[in-house]
């Protein structure tokens, strides 16, 4: 069945993933759920889960660092390039074995996280990657074709593995492109109109002309498509750095039941983790907090321990305002029992962004900000009940169509305690892009 990503096709929202049946159809990423409705009535449309689908990368990217220091992957849900995981595979060959091999066991180590089995290419740049990864299928795969051709991949021993995997020869990226349509160069559509006005459909086509002649009618972006067509790198790999994480824990003797008692015991704990976040020029997105439950007085069943999961509104070092946001939780939803122990941890630690001030204009504090009062009335009076206006169109001929409402509880700035991670929903929307050094 074809599977659309985005929303309801009677929604105001646009495709942002479908189904390789569903890209057969003619949908695209990008156009209207009404248009992709029309294309493929009998697909199945699902609602996006950002938040879902950002905590499965992460810890698909956690899987991945343990095969190659070397990864990088987009994490934001809403970004262009996310399910799309790069991997150094340089050097690897002694500790994992030939290519074709570490794939697979890459494929084992993913088989629990993503909805499908990832797409691989190797190549000897990142763009010549991602398209054989974007070619590769798994009858590919078990035709097993010549090495020079990369259509095929094979073990150690010539037995052909059949994962969906396409492998370019060394030093092969431009042939290897050269055949294949020039509108892969670039994701602009005024570039792409303008290479089929020029007659260049292939990207063997905008190889062969001179460097000058592409800058003179494509300025800047001329030379980045003609050297992506001659196989050259343009693009620079940055490693994702794992997000760091900090752990404190206090134990509460005697137990403490009301929620007054345990701000003092969070209090030392975030004014502690905001001493050391100040102090390494750092902040932290995402707080969790353990409770551990003395069941021993408590009237009925209880759960050894209760988790607070709190993304918080924007990074942050302030202990003060970490500390609100996990008392406000808890006075919502207050432990059932006494609690003998406290465990904060910090999550996504990061260094943090500077933030330019204007000179002559009051700045409001960071708890007083937007974010985080937000945060602060949808846990108090529920997420479904506070949103914010989004500017959108603001040169919109109908007023409505210039901003869009935006309710708390999808804007991802809470999370629900004790929630479990949902992988991605998508007929396989994870590329895996492998490329040599």
């Amino acid at each position: 069945m074809p599977i659309v990503l985005g929303g309801k096709p009677w929604s105001d929202g646009r495709v942002l993933d479908a189904g390789r049946s569903a890209l057969e159809l003619g949908v695209r990423v990008g156009m209207p759920l009404g248009a992709a409705h029309r294309l493929a009535p009998e697909a199945l449309f699902l609602d996006p889960s950002p938040d879902a689908d950002g905590i499965a990368m992460e810890a698909a990217l956690e899987r991945l660092a343990g095969f190659s220091p070397g990864v990088a992957a987009e994490t934001d849900a809403s970004a262009p390039g996310f399910g799309r995981a790069e991997v150094q595979l340089d050097g690897l060959e002694r500790l994992w074995g030939p290519e074709p091999q570490i794939v697979l066991r890459i494929r084992e180590a993913l088989a629990g996280i993503l909805p499908g089995p990832p797409l691989a290419g190797v190549a000897g740049t990142r763009f010549a990657a991602a398209v054989a990864a974007g070619m590769a299928t798994a009858a590919a795969a078990a035709n097993g074709a010549a090495a020079g051709s990369g259509d095929a991949a094979n073990g150690a021993a010539g037995s052909v593995i059949p994962i969906p995997l396409r492998i370019v020869a060394p030093g092969g990226d431009a042939e290897f492109l050269a055949p294949l349509p020039a509108s892969l160069l670039s994701r602009d559509p005024e570039i792409r109109a303008r290479l089929e006005r020029f007659g260049l459909r292939a990207i063997g086509s905008v190889a062969e002309l001179p460097l000058s002649a592409l800058v003179a009618r494509f300025g800047s972006e001329g030379e980045r498509i003609r050297a992506r067509a001659r196989g050259e790198e343009t693009d620079p790999f940055r490693p994702r750095r794992a997000p760091e994480r900090m752990f404190l824990s206090l134990p509460i003797d005697p137990p403490v039941s009301d929620v007054e008692g345990l701000r003092f015991v969070l209090h030392r704990l975030a004014a502690a983790f905001g001493d050391q976040l100040q102090a390494r020029g750092a902040a932290a997105a995402r707080a969790r907090l353990t409770l551990e439950l003395d069941g021993t007085f408590a009237a009925g069943m209880v759960e050894p321990s209760m988790h607070v999961d709190q993304h918080l509104p924007e990074p942050t070092s302030e202990g003060l305002a970490i500390e609100r946001l996990l008392i406000a939780r808890l006075g919502v939803s207050p432990p059932p029992a006494p609690v003998s122990r406290l465990d904060l941890e910090l999550e996504n630690v990061a260094p943090a962004a500077g933030t330019q001030l204007a000179l002559f204009t009051p700045q409001t504090g960071r708890t007083g900000r937007l974010g985080w009062q937000l945060a602060r009335l949808g846990l108090r009076f529920g997420e479904e009940r506070v949103g914010w206006v989004e500017i959108g169109d603001s040169e919109a001929r109908l007023p409505e169509e210039r901003w869009r409402w935006r309710p708390l509880a999808r804007s991802g700035a809470t999370a629900t305690a004790g929630a479990t991670p949902v992988p991605p929903r998508v007929d396989a929307p994870a590329a895996l892009r492998g490329a040599r050094r």
